[in-house]
């Protein structure tokens, strides 16, 4: 099977997947000072379930939404296709790409990989398998936090430069 990559950013290639991005700013969106306090433990806009229905579609991941230390949260709920261009997806490895300005962690149905570097800081490319054998018609959730930085001196906005679903042979 030949790479089938789809570009996030784009309508055509999010409606393959039946799907757009929801974007919220805030550690904790909606809450007080942006859910930023002291020892929290967790956010629940990272898990699965998250009801993220009140928040903006995003047509555009590379429009800046901030300036100074903030950080907001880009959501997609993806429905595995049958098939794309005529080539069968069954058992495809899945794979999320992106690069996030500036620090990022992508959570994928809830959870994240801390062995694979799915943490990463300050503009760097993140690849993050979403599943290691597509079934058509299951649902994957990705959600992407995003941090401006340096954290004590942050400049300029947060954004997602590209974002790639990509479906490969397995192994």
């Amino acid at each position: 099977m030949p790479r089938i990559a789809l570009d996030l950013n784009k309508a055509e290639d999010r409606r393959e997947i039946k799907s757009e991005w929801r974007v919220a700013t805030g550690l904790v969106p909606g809450e007080p000072n942006e859910g930023l306090t002291a020892r929290l433990r967790a956010t629940p806009a990272r898990l699965a379930d998250y009801d993220d229905s009140g928040w903006k579609v995003c047509g555009n991941i590379r429009e800046s939404l901030s300036e100074g230390f903030t950080f907001a949260w880009y959501r997609i709920a993806i429905t595995v296709p049958e098939r794309i261009a005529a080539v069968p997806l069954a058992g495809s490895r899945v794979w999320f790409e992106t690069n996030i300005d500036n620090y990022g962690e992508i959570w994928i149905n809830g959870q994240i990989d801390r062995n694979t570097g799915v943490i990463v800081g300050l503009n760097a490319q993140h690849r993050v398998e979403v599943s290691g054998s597509a079934v058509p018609g299951a649902r994957h959730v990705i959600a992407c936090l995003v941090g401006n930085g340096p954290l004590a001196e942050p400049r300029g906005g947060i954004f997602m430069r590209y974002a790639t679903l990509a479906f490969e042979s397995p192994g």
